[in-house]
């Protein structure tokens, strides 16, 4: 399953998901692809208050985004 993170340099948030991503891996396989919202002023203005933005196929989540969610968003997503 492929998954896009939406994020910024500096997002300790998109850290910590990223983080939760990575231990839940095996778990949930998936693969990460991480967009910079700094270099699209559309994806800037869409997202710059809400990120970290989880998007899979019609699926999307913003922050907060706890364990339990992200699950949810994965198993939903599959």
């Amino acid at each position: 399953m492929e998954i896009t993170l939406y994020t910024k340099d500096g997002c300790t948030l998109c850290d910590k998901l990223k983080d939760q991503l990575a231990l839940i891996q095996a778990q949930y396989p998936h693969q990460l692809a991480e967009v910079d919202i700094t270099k699209d002023e559309a994806l800037f203005q869409k997202y710059r208050y809400t990120i970290p933005v989880l998007k899979s196929g019609n699926q999307e989540i913003s922050a907060p985004i706890d364990k339990s969610k992200l699950v949810q968003f994965l198993i939903e997503s599959s």
